[in-house]
């Protein structure tokens, strides 16, 4: 079961949750919003992926939490310095998983990408208004 919460429900989401998957864009809003307090409510079996942007995770809590056994495991794609730099802790836990930025490329996701350029394209060509515009004032 997946369940979205406000933010003032996000601990009590965390403390239920077995599997915690963030996947927000980075705003002032969103910026250290999975913080030291959210990470210490999580199960001790749980496990928190982050596929957003990096800066929403404290990572210096998730660190703490990884090489304490306070949590599973976690899976990164995204970090607060991209790339990860060498030496950073997070190389050195056997219980994170970490992607450099790339859980999207999945089977056929460059063919899937080229079809959405290509209608987009057309509908440029035509003079139509685009899809899925980026507000990139917004923050994503």
């Amino acid at each position: 079961m997946s369940e979205a919460v406000p933010p003032e429900r996000l601990l009590e989401l965390m403390a239920r949750s077995d599997d915690i998957v963030v996947a927000a864009p980075l705003t002032p809003q969103t910026q250290g919003l999975v913080g030291r307090e959210a990470i210490a409510a999580m199960k001790r079996t749980a496990v928190l992926v982050n596929v957003g942007r990096g800066p929403v995770v404290d990572e210096t809590a998730l660190v703490e939490a990884l090489e304490q056994g306070r949590i599973r495991g976690a899976a990164l794609d995204v970090f607060e310095t991209e790339p990860l730099p060498p030496g950073h802790p997070f190389w050195r836990l056997p219980n994170l998983l970490l992607s450099p930025h790339c859980a999207d490329h999945v089977p056929g996701w460059v063919d899937e990408a080229m079809r959405v350029f290509l209608r987009q394209l057309e509908r440029f060509r035509r003079g139509e208004p685009l899809l899925s515009v980026v507000d990139k004032a917004a923050g994503y």
